[in-house]
């Protein structure tokens, strides 16, 4: 019996599944991402930056690049496509042994890096300037969440092969809830938040995995442990191999510069490395809100386009695609620039995290939110060449950025610190931005050359009217300063200030946009219009 066949409801991937799914996974999403935001604003207010929360960070870094290169890259880019070749055109048998065999090989692979990361914890924290015993003892607790995480990860695509994604959003605000509460219950029973902290990891880890347990059970499938021989002959195992070996290896590299950048920012002094972390935090979520849906729906669009080789439609909607992105994020990062004080403040500081934290996360805050842009525009060009099944091109330009990241970040540490390191980040996204638009050009497409000038000519633009919109706030933030600073609750005094000079520069940003007639703001504007009418249907 054919696996798919096999389900009673909506077809996997049929339109009123995939609709409703998406929908209640932009919900979670957006609850995850408040609750990320919480689950740091805690992580700030037991330890701020810290010695013990450069161990802390040290600690999790670890492990976590390998949950990048095991669970998220192999499930998306390999595992799934694979899920979904046997649900269409195998029989049930060979799709439960073909699951069983992934289960086996990635059980095997992840228990083995978890006993040898576990067994080297202390020569892995030589590689940081921190405490090396605690550090050492947290890598140590917190290297089994590779294997739940893991896990999480192969349930997880087994579900998204059926269209079914509401745990994918529901599992991280399980992880979040597990790393805010955890701690503060358990901390009193332990020797430092840090060690509560890294227990809540834990925790969460395991609720991630176990959430998702019932959809399993519903669609009746069986995997389960078998030879590793076995495993790791399945044709299916085999194919997965294949597709992975390319994404683990641009993953290692961007993963191998993020530890790089730690380890760097722990010669920078105390503090500076959480601080980082902290920084990339508000960026993420900055991206998450108003970039990744954009590329999200992007991609499927584009791909359609090019399978039928419309080049000139195709061409169009990735310069509106790029012209939305460009509108969103040289503003925000503006914005971002001019009031990352108050974000910082508003966002962390509590208890253990003063105003030097503040300090520290608000300078790197500060040259993180230069790359935005960059970022942001790298978001949509990656899925416009995979759009045209060109994978290379995207994977070799982000580990040539990652080399250019590593070099800049080395030169400049030293002299800048942690803010160096952040430059370094922004700095290379725009080169490997650069590399992504320079093959763009080179694609053969009629007029995509004249595109991409117009694209960066609006950048300008923008710029342009943002610092002009930019003005009057910084005319007016010291008094903004000195009323926050008089007001006895510091989130109502910030919040205002922060409030009054978002409500200034937005009035002047779109006054701006309305008066010169922007044609990627009219876009915005007529796509909510329709958004707003078929929610009223």
């Amino acid at each position: 019996m054919n696996a798919k066949k096999a389900e009673t409801g909506p077809l996997p991937g049929s339109d009123s599944q995939l609709a409703k799914e998406g929908a209640k996974l932009s919900v979670l999403t957006m609850a995850s991402r408040i609750l990320g935001l919480v689950r740091e604003r805690t992580r700030g207010g037991l330890m701020g930056t810290g010695m013990l929360a450069d161990a802390f960070t040290v600690a999790f870094n670890v492990p976590n690049l390998f949950r990048r290169l095991f669970a998220e890259g192999s499930m998306s880019a390999a595992f799934i496509p694979t899920v979904k070749l046997y649900l269409s055109e195998k029989e049930k048998e060979e799709t439960e042994d073909f699951l069983s065999a992934t289960f086996t090989a990635l059980s095997v692979t992840v228990a083995f890096v978890c006993a040898v990361g576990i067994a080297a914890s202390p020569l892995l924290t030589g590689l940081f300037r921190s405490e090396p015993q605690e550090t050492a003892l947290l890598m140590r607790i917190m290297f089994p969440f590779l294997a739940l995480v893991s896990l999480a990860a192969f349930f997880q695509g087994i579900l998204n092969s059926f269209g079914i994604f509401s745990p994918s959003g529901f599992a991280p605000i399980l992880f979040n809830l597990s790393f805010i509460f955890v701690p503060v219950f358990i901390a009193p029973l332990c020797a430092n938040p840090a060690r509560a902290m890294a227990i809540g990891v834990l925790a969460g880890g395991l609720l991630q995995a176990l959430c998702q347990l019932p959809w399993l059970v519903r669609l009746g499938l069986r995997f389960r442990f078998v030879s590793p021989l076995k495993a790791f002959a399945n044709p299916g195992m085999r194919r997965v191999m294949a597709l992975i070996a390319p994404t683990i290896l641009g993953m290692a590299a961007y993963e191998l510069n993020g530890l790089v950048s730690t380890s760097l920012a722990t010669l920078s002094g105390v503090g500076a490395a959480t601080a980082l972390s902290f920084s990339i935090r508000l960026q993420e979520l900055v991206l998450g809100v108003f970039v990744v849906s954009v590329g999200t729906v992007m991609l499927p669009e584009l791909s359609g386009i090019a399978g039928k080789k419309d080049w000139l439609l195709y061409k169009e909607r990735l310069g509106i695609a790029l012209e939305v992105i460009v509108l969103i994020t040289i503003p925000l990062t503006v914005l971002s620039i001019l009031e990352r004080n108050n974000i910082v403040i508003l966002v962390y500081k509590t208890r253990e995290f003063g105003d030097a934290s503040v300090k520290l996360t608000a300078g790197a805050f500060l040259f993180h939110m230069t790359g935005l842009p960059f970022i942001g525009l790298n978001r949509i060009l990656a899925p416009a060449f995979y759009s045209r099944s060109d994978a290379k091109t995207p994977a070799w330009a982000g580990i040539a950025a990652v080399i250019v990241n590593i070099i800049l970040a080395i030169a400049m540490q030293s002299s800048m610190g942690a803010k160096g390191i952040a430059l370094a980040l922004s700095l290379a996204s725009a080169f490997n931005c650069a590399i992504l638009l320079w093959r763009l050009v080179r694609a053969g497409i009629d007029g995509m050359a004249h595109k991409v000038l117009s694209i960066l000519l609006y950048m300008l633009k923008l710029l342009l009217f943002s610092c002009i919109a930019a003005l009057p706030v910084m005319l007016i933030q010291a008094r903004l300063s000195m009323f926050a600073a008089s007001v006895s609750s510091k989130l109502l005094g910030h919040g205002l200030a922060f409030f009054v000079s978002s409500l200034i520069y937005a009035i002047i940003e779109i006054g701006l946009l309305f008066i010169s007639k922007d044609p990627a703001g009219a876009w915005l504007l007529r796509s909510f219009a329709k958004k707003r009418s078929r929610q009223s249907v």
